[in-house]
């Protein structure tokens, strides 16, 4: 599940999403049936209260609420036809360089599509809101996105009172894959009181230099990897072996939606293990 998100990532950075939009026609009436490109975008629909309404969701898609459900392909190749057979009212997806076709076809076929950008924090709540209101649960929607934003300002409150930190938070050691600017992950290390010292690459997702890792020195490495391959060498190397290790055990850090929260409050925990409750 974890590679497979990151390798979504991976793949769509560097392209510009651009804003939200409505591929194909408008919906006709009440939004009854759902299909889900993403994961990220499931759990919106869960949050809202609407899971009734979900007949598709791609196949990294782990939540028990939709483990019975009609599987559509992933977040690079959704099939168009498993798409169309299920009738959808309205495809939510998340947009990127390796479904723009299919998607694009599901809309020239007459399904509504709702191209929805996660890159970001502001990305996420524009979705919340988008999903309410496209569901006709704009007041939900307003609400998830308004908890995160309270969330968020907590913890930068609470960071304001403990010494900065200096990150490396890794997806993946073998390549070094790892946070890099310009992404939500690097926005949420910020509100927890951490320097990313990566914030010199190229892209959200790098695959980063080891010899840059060692010279940037960080206090403390995240461990948000599926595969321990490569682990144990990087931890025995100067500028790395001296540093705080720590894992990270929540998945919600990878997943841009209403878990964002979670994950900057077990973010902060992480940064600040010595922080008063």
């Amino acid at each position: 599940m974890i590679s497979a998100l990151l390798c979504a990532a991976v793949l769509g950075a560097g392209a510009d999403p651009g804003p939200i939009r409505l591929l194909g026609p408008a919906p006709a009436g009440e939004v009854r049936r759902v299909v889900t490109l993403a994961p990220s975008l499931t759990d919106v629909v869960l949050a809202l209260g609407a899971g009734e309404r979900l007949v598709g969701v791609s196949r990294f898609d782990e939540r028990p609420e939709v483990a019975r459900l009609q599987r559509v392909g992933g977040f690079v190749d959704p099939s168009v036809e498993a798409v169309m057979a299920l009738h959808p009212d309205l495809v939510l997806a998340q947009p990127g360089p390796g479904n723009r076709r299919a998607v694009e076809t599901m809309a020239g076929l007459g399904a509504p599509v709702l191209l929805l950008p996660l890159g970001t924090v502001a990305d996420v709540l524009a979705a919340e809101r988008a999903v309410g209101r496209a569901l006709g649960r704009a007041e939900q929607g307003e609400a998830l996105a308004r908890a995160l934003e309270s969330t968020r300002a907590r913890v930068r409150e609470r960071a304001r009172a403990e010494r900065p930190v200096r990150v490396l938070l890794v997806y993946g050691f073998d390549p070094l894959v790892v946070a890099g600017p310009g992404g939500f992950a690097d926005e949420l290390l910020a509100d927890a009181g951490a320097v990313n010292v990566a914030s010199d690459a190229a892209s959200p997702y790098p695959v980063y230099s080891v010899e840059h890792a060692l010279k940037r020195r960080p206090e403390l490495i995240l461990d948000a990897a599926a595969a321990m391959a490569g682990k144990d060498r990087l931890r025995e190397l100067p500028g790395l072996r001296e540093a705080r290790w720590a894992l990270v055990s929540d998945q919600s850090l990878l997943h841009p939606g209403p878990a964002l929260g979670r994950g900057l409050e077990e973010l902060f925990r992480l940064v600040h293990p010595e922080a008063t409750p």
